[in-house]
């Protein structure tokens, strides 16, 4: 664990630009998707499935949480920092595709498999930043739990609609 001295230069303003990039990130793909968020209204749910306006709300604060442990990792001054950084935009980027291949390709079960890899790019993620920072680690265990229904959640929803 590198719980060293944090670097100076990873500020607050540091902080703001990796929240707004990630935030802004997730806004665009909700955006591009908003129009068809009525299919998932359409399709046949289990009984454990939130209601649609529950997922923008929580995937927020999970953009919020994941950059703000961003931040934690750049500022311990490992020498790994920037192969992580690289991590967390490949999963980021893994993410943010999500959502077109649910709401606009409505291929849930291509959806289904893109969310197992981005499940094991994201236990990477979290290993990695437990291995720079603690409290990084525990900042993206949520990420990891909500990862875990959304992927149960859309095995069962594309298993309900063949």
């Amino acid at each position: 664990m590198m719980e060293s001295k944090p670097h100076s230069h990873y500020t607050w303003r540091s902080l703001v630009l990796l929240l707004a990039v990630t935030l802004l990130s997730g806004a665009a793909v909700g955006f591009l998707t908003q129009r068809e968020s009525s299919f998932y209204e359409g399709l046949n749910k289990p009984a454990f499935a939130p209601p649609g306006w529950l997922f923008p709300v929580a995937w927020t604060l999970l953009y919020a949480s994941m950059a703000t442990a961003m931040w934690f990792v750049l500022r311990t001054g490992s020498k790994d920092r920037w192969i992580i950084l690289g991590l967390y935009i490949a999963q980021l980027a893994v993410n943010l595709m999500w959502p077109v291949l649910f709401f606009l390709q409505q291929t849930l079960g291509l959806a289904f498999f893109w969310l197992v890899l981005l499940w094991i790019l994201a236990a990477i993620m979290l290993y990695q930043f437990f291995r720079e920072s603690r409290i990084a680690g525990y900042l993206v265990i949520p990420y990891q739990l909500w990862l875990t229904f959304a992927a149960v959640l859309n095995f069962t929803l594309a298993t309900l609609n063949p």
